[in-house]
């Protein structure tokens, strides 16, 4: 029988993908995000080794690791923590609990796992499934979104890796990605000749699933704070995007809407005209080519832009999925991303700043956050305030947050736009800087 690992983390998300990530190892994982519901579980099925976050909302992981030893003298423990870092808190967890590891995130999973697998070996090894496996639909054809894109405004200053592992900052000036409406994309590539049912998942399936309802960043999080590299897919009706991580960070984007092609992105962004894409498209489906290659070849697109025209709609499509409210989500741990050519060099936390900021509504925000809400810094920050690029006025509100002042008198203090301060206060409460007292 497969070892039973207790895992204990109050971030939803984490310990979700955590969980994925030893049942495909070949554990059997008792998950908790509380520490007496560990308890509880630890009763209920002896644990052969617990992975525990020091600090949960009820009470202190090292209170937990104590309750478990109580009743399991030699259970081996491991620490992982966001907020008790440095030598000394580890080497304290060593003495005082014996603890076999302490890991600070953002940590590596693989090297979390590996320490299990040294105190716990484990036999079975479920095998990967893909993406395109957990997905209830194909990627490799075309749909129409059934809601319209809005209009997206990105910069013009993109960081992208080639395969040769070269990073360039590649600049242009500002673009904005014309809105979109059902119909008004182009023609659709039908789904390929063969069955349409798609493939059912496994029972070792590596895969999980859950809902998309405004944990799109607590997700992106959860990979970086691991350091996992995989898979994100995100579907809502017949819409399909799929964010690709390497070791935590996003770095490509695929999605199945005709408007997200890359000759429709140049389109929306006024590189080409709608009428001389129309025309590549056509060469190019008669000659089985690709589209951007035509457009090259008639001296619409050089090839020194494509990177980073590219990477503008990698990014686009990244960012569109903040304006999503609802649909599900999976997630998949193939290592994919690795033979990508053009990868995205952005860091996390300014991508989920910035997409909240960007594709966030107002009534998505009043829905987030009232005027009588109080903020406070948040004691498990996921991110550092130094990887975020604030803006001045930004930068001198954030002392003013300590939870004596709600959301209405923070808004006279800032004296900007109620728009502004809403999304600003959402983005950092997405990233767990801020928190409601």
């Amino acid at each position: 029988m497969a070892p039973n690992l207790l895992l204990v983390d109050d971030n939803p998300e984490l310990l979700a993908l955590l969980t994925q990530l030893f049942e495909h190892a070949g554990y059997r994982v008792s998950a908790a995000s509380k520490g007496k519901l560990a308890v509880d579980a630890a009763k209920a099925t002896a644990p052969a080794c617990a992975v525990i976050d020091v600090l949960l909302p009820d009470m202190m992981g090292f209170h937990v690791a104590e309750a478990l030893r109580k009743a399991h003298p030699q259970l081996p423990l491991i620490f992982i923590t966001g907020v008790f870092k440095g030598g000394k808190q580890a080497a304290d967890a060593k003495v005082k609990y014996g603890a076999a590891g302490y890991f600070e995130k953002p940590f590596e999973a693989q090297k979390l796992l590996e320490a299990v697998q040294a105190l716990v070996p484990a036999e079975r090894k479920a095998a990967a499934e893909s993406i395109e496996e957990a997905f209830e639909v194909e990627l490799d054809f075309d749909v129409e979104e059934e809601e319209p894109q809005d209009a997206m405004e990105l910069t013009g200053r993109i960081r992208v890796t080639s395969s040769d592992n070269i990073s360039a900052e590649l600049r242009g000036a500002p673009l904005t990605a014309s809105a979109t409406a059902p119909g008004q994309s182009g023609a659709v590539r039908p789904p390929p000749p063969g069955p349409s049912a798609p493939p059912q998942p496994s029972p070792t399936t590596s895969s999980r699933k859950g809902e998309l309802q405004d944990n799109l960043p607590a997700l992106i999080t959860a990979f970086y704070q691991s350091g996992q590299s995989g898979e994100l897919g995100c579907q809502r009706g017949k819409a399909k995007k799929v964010v690709y991580f390497e070791k935590g960070q996003p770095i490509f984007a695929l999605s199945n809407l005709v408007s997200d092609r890359f000759g429709q992105f140049l389109a929306r962004v006024g590189k080409v005209k709608p009428d001389q894409l129309q025309d590549a498209a056509s060469i190019a489906a008669k000659s089985n080519r690709r589209t951007g290659d035509v457009l090259i070849e008639r001296g619409l697109l050089k090839e020194t832009e494509r990177m980073y025209y590219v990477g503008q709609q990698v990014k686009a499509v990244i960012y569109s999925l903040f304006g999503w409210e609802d649909g599900t989500f999976v997630m998949s741990f193939r290592d994919k991303a690795g033979a990508e050519a053009i990868k995205l060099d952005v860091h996390p936390a300014n991508l989920i700043f910035r997409g909240v900021k960007k594709l966030y509504k107002p009534d998505r925000l009043r829905r987030l956050l009232s005027p009588e809400d109080r903020l406070m810094p948040s004691q498990q920050a996921s991110y550092q305030l130094n990887e975020i690029a604030l803006e001045r006025w930004e930068v001198d509100l954030l002392p003013k947050i300590d939870g004596t002042r709600t959301v209405a008198e923070l808004l006279a203090i800032s004296n900007r736009p109620e728009n502004a301060l809403f999304s600003t206060l959402v983005a950092l409460m997405s990233m767990s800087i801020l928190e409601k007292r």
